[in-house]
């Protein structure tokens, strides 16, 4: 009897439980099969999508070796391969300029005149004295010849007249210094001062540079240090003007700059027709080093995966997964060192659809150009 109320209750337990989730059950049920006639008719009235074992269309390319420049870009100051401030030595007030602004002239021309009046008169009264000098040791010369005087008196007349030639070439380069003469071929800058002005040591009178050819001063990091060569090419661009312009490197500091932890490098430039100016500001680009059988491919066939990197080769119609090892890399394209062989065809588009062993049609593109790192 008891095992009968026992089963009454359960069942009476049961039957309210169904009757509270009725409500959620029943709704839930019939979306799912509304659902479910649904997907049925659009499978219907869909195409059929392609099965999984059809080949994938990529695009893909040859990969052929071919010459890359490592090179590092930097930023330089065009200047004068010879550049002076034009300064006289010597106080003084200019009596004459013969030099015309942004003219050339020829080393050795004179350039500028201080006046030097009283270093002429200093000079003429030296010229007497050495005149009277040599009179007086000519006629010792002789007496000493006859036996009249002792060698001693010769030899101090003879003292006297090298003493007077000695206060004229004194003299003379003291007269020296109030001339400015150009120390190279050259054009004369804008001059700062006038004919009267007076001017002393530290007064700037004008500029004279050479610049049929030009110096290219500029800094890399120091971690190519180690790389830098003497002859090495350069290419560099300035502002307002399209073409590149090439030079050399002929030297470089024996240091590394403290503040900046860079390396001071300087190149020579031809400048026909003297179309630079010095001062220029210059986009430089130093090869480093250039191989002549490298293999490049796209970048965008390059897939990296945590720390290695791999690419898809296309092999008897199907894509290969392929570990590679990079190098240099280019605005476009990276060197591939290890994992890839001259002729093989690396895919380089459709590459989130690949798997490893996927059929693919390929479209063949251009091979590898050459191309120069930046």
């Amino acid at each position: 009897m008891v095992t009968k109320k026992r089963l009454v209750r359960a069942l009476l337990i049961a039957a309210i439980l169904v009757a509270a989730a009725a409500p959620k059950i029943w709704p839930d049920a019939m979306e799912r099969l509304s659902s479910s006639a649904s997907g049925a008719a659009i499978a219907t009235l869909t195409p059929a999508t392609p099965r999984r074992d059809s080949p994938i269309r990529v695009t893909a390319e040859a990969v052929a070796p071919s010459p890359l420049a490592e090179t590092v870009t930097s930023t330089g100051t065009l200047l004068a391969v010879e550049s002076v401030d034009l300064q006289a030595e010597v106080n003084g007030k200019i009596t004459a300029i013969n030099f015309i602004e942004g003219a050339p002239v020829r080393e050795g021309d004179l350039l500028v005149k201080l006046n030097d009046a009283d270093l002429e008169a200093r000079r003429v009264a030296a010229a007497y004295e050495v005149s009277l000098a040599e009179l007086r040791e000519q006629r010792i010369s002789e007496l000493l010849a006859k036996g009249f005087v002792i060698p001693a008196d010769h030899d101090e007349a003879l003292n006297e007249v090298n003493v007077r030639r000695a206060e004229i070439a004194l003299t003379a380069a003291q007269i020296a210094k109030t001339e400015i003469r150009a120390p190279f071929d050259g054009i004369a800058g804008l001059r700062y001062v006038s004919e009267g002005a007076f001017v002393n040591a530290t007064t700037r009178i004008a500029t004279l540079q050479r610049i049929d050819t030009l110096k290219v001063d500029f800094a890399v990091p120091e971690k190519y240090a180690d790389r830098i060569r003497l002859d090495s090419p350069i290419v560099f661009t300035v502002a307002g003007r399209p073409q590149r312009f090439a030079g050399t490197v002929y030297a470089y500091d024996p240091r590394i700059d403290t503040d900046t932890r860079t390396l001071l490098i300087r190149a020579l430039c031809p400048n026909p027709g003297e179309v630079l100016l010095p001062g220029a500001f210059a986009n430089v680009e130093l090869t480093l080093g250039e191989t002549l059988d490298a293999l490049l491919v796209p970048a965008e066939a390059l897939i990296p995966d945590f720390n290695t990197a791999f690419v898809f080769v296309v092999r008897d119609g199907k894509a290969e997964r392929r570990e590679v090892v990079t190098g240099l890399r280019t605005d476009s394209r990276v060197q591939i060192v290890e994992g890839l062989e001259p002729g093989e065809v690396v895919v380089t588009s459709g590459l989130p659809q690949l798997r490893h062993g996927s059929a693919v049609t390929v479209e063949l593109g251009l091979p590898t150009a050459a191309v120069a790192l930046r």
